[in-house]
């Protein structure tokens, strides 16, 4: 088993690369979707982040309020730790039950926005970082996501730096140009793979 650590920072294409990689038959462990399933209704983890942050993170079917939740951490270092507190050990529990499912030999592809800010790059035969000018992944936010320049800028301050992702990083995939500029550079790495 070969194990890739993905990141990449808000806004830098970080899926569209770990699509590409599920596309050439790796398994990839999302722990954004992971992040996702450890606070669903009825969840251990909704329930300790409601008790952390009180019933107003919930919308009335009982869901996370993602928006009302981003809105408290984002921006309050002390809440977001928190947060992760809460999600971070559900996240490394259920991804490593994911991992631990992969036939031999497979190549699983951990997409993990925060493995710098974590220090998780030696958990993994390869680091990669998908790289994007903070401006551009600025713009992303604001014109793709929809996100207020004010809550994009908060993100962005709340995740490592450029410099720090790139210096953890064994490959960088470059995503500042357009989407289709992604495929050879992840065949490229996908092929590499080979003489490990």
């Amino acid at each position: 088993m070969v194990k890739i650590g993905l990141t990449g920072g808000i806004g830098a294409g970080k899926s569209a690369v770990s699509g590409l990689f599920a596309s050439y038959g790796a398994v990839v462990v999302d722990s954004d979707l992971i992040a996702r399933e450890v606070v669903a209704p009825g969840t251990e983890g909704l329930a300790a982040v409601v008790a952390e942050f009180g019933p107003e993170v919930l919308v009335a079917d009982g869901s996370l309020d993602r928006p009302a939740l981003g809105a408290l951490v984002f921006g309050d270092p002390g809440r977001l730790r928190a947060l992760n507190a809460i999600v971070h050990p559900l996240v490394r529990a259920r991804s490593a039950e994911l991992e631990s499912a992969a036939e031999p030999g497979t190549v699983v592809v951990h997409d993990v926005p925060l493995l710098a800010e974590n220090g998780l790059a030696p958990l993994y035969d390869l680091v990669v970082v998908v790289d994007a000018s903070d401006e551009t992944r600025l713009d992303r936010l604001v014109r793709l996501r929809g996100m207020a320049e004010a809550e994009a800028r908060a993100r962005m301050a709340a995740q490592a730096t450029r410099e720090a992702r790139l210096a953890v990083a064994d490959i960088v995939i470059d995503n500042s140009g357009p989407l289709d500029a992604l495929a050879p550079q992840v065949r490229r790495v996908w092929d590499g793979l080979a003489d490990r």
